[in-house]
């Protein structure tokens, strides 16, 4: 899966950027990092069915039907960009559990405080640390995702930012949460036979120091794998 961390276009942070190339690809599906099939223990472990999810740069990844062929029944899907949204809508119009907005996270001030009890965000903190002001606008965003939690919800980070670069931006002030970490190989990757790395289970969670990095001695497997960020809103 392509790795927008990589990229050099300023633009992912912007409408017009997304709007052009959801027009290029013209009803298709692309699933950015992973696909529902291995993400699907670390959904199941900490998203209850029955939760209320807000799914953040839905794109016109499949995701979210996935999910709600697995059982959810309540997914609110947003988007920077208004064709993939309006695709999205014609094509899950016969899904009523899913629903479509155009949105930038960086300003989700339509929906009220405390209103979801999960955000589940596939590459698009990601692709705002990619755009202009990235800095300033994962501030934002984050500081949204934290707003619309509900007490003890969770947000779910799927990301190429490794601890040293992302455990700072989520422990932003404001924001108090309580993050279990886990690391999956990229779509496809195959393990060297015989490395022992190969036999820790992808659902293991993965300590990290006091300071919130990997220790030392630890070593990746798959040199690009994703980080899965399980954060758990904690209240002051």
């Amino acid at each position: 899966m392509n790795n927008p961390s990589m990229s050099n276009t300023y633009e992912y942070g912007d409408a017009e950027y997304w709007d052009a190339r959801y027009w290029e690809q013209a009803g298709s599906s692309f699933d950015w990092y992973q696909r529902f099939s291995a993400l699907r223990p670390f959904i199941n472990k900490f998203i209850p069915s029955c939760s209320k999810i807000l799914m953040v740069g839905c794109g016109n990844a499949r995701l979210s039907e996935d999910m709600v062929k697995d059982g959810y029944v309540d997914i609110m899907n947003i988007d920077i960009s208004s064709i993939v949204i309006e695709m999205m809508r014609k094509r899950c119009m016969h899904i009523p559990q899913l629903k479509y907005m155009q949105m930038d996270v960086r300003d989700m001030s339509f929906f009220e405080d405390e209103s979801f009890h999960s955000v589940i965000d596939k590459g698009t903190l990601d692709s705002l640390m990619c755009s202009t002001d990235a800095s300033f606008s994962a501030f934002l965003m984050i500081e949204e995702v934290n707003r619309l939690l509900k007490p003890d919800g969770i947000y779910m980070l799927i990301t190429y930012g490794d601890p040293s670069v992302r455990i700072p931006h989520l422990n932003q002030p404001g924001c108090c949460w309580k993050i279990t970490l886990y690391i999956i190989p990229r779509a496809g990757f195959e393990s060297v036979e015989g490395n022992s790395s190969s036999l820790r289970s992808v659902m293991e969670p993965v300590p990290l120091t006091e300071e919130g990095l990997l220790a030392p001695e630890y070593v990746l497997e798959d040199p690009d794998s994703h980080y899965i960020y399980i954060c758990k809103k904690i209240e002051d």
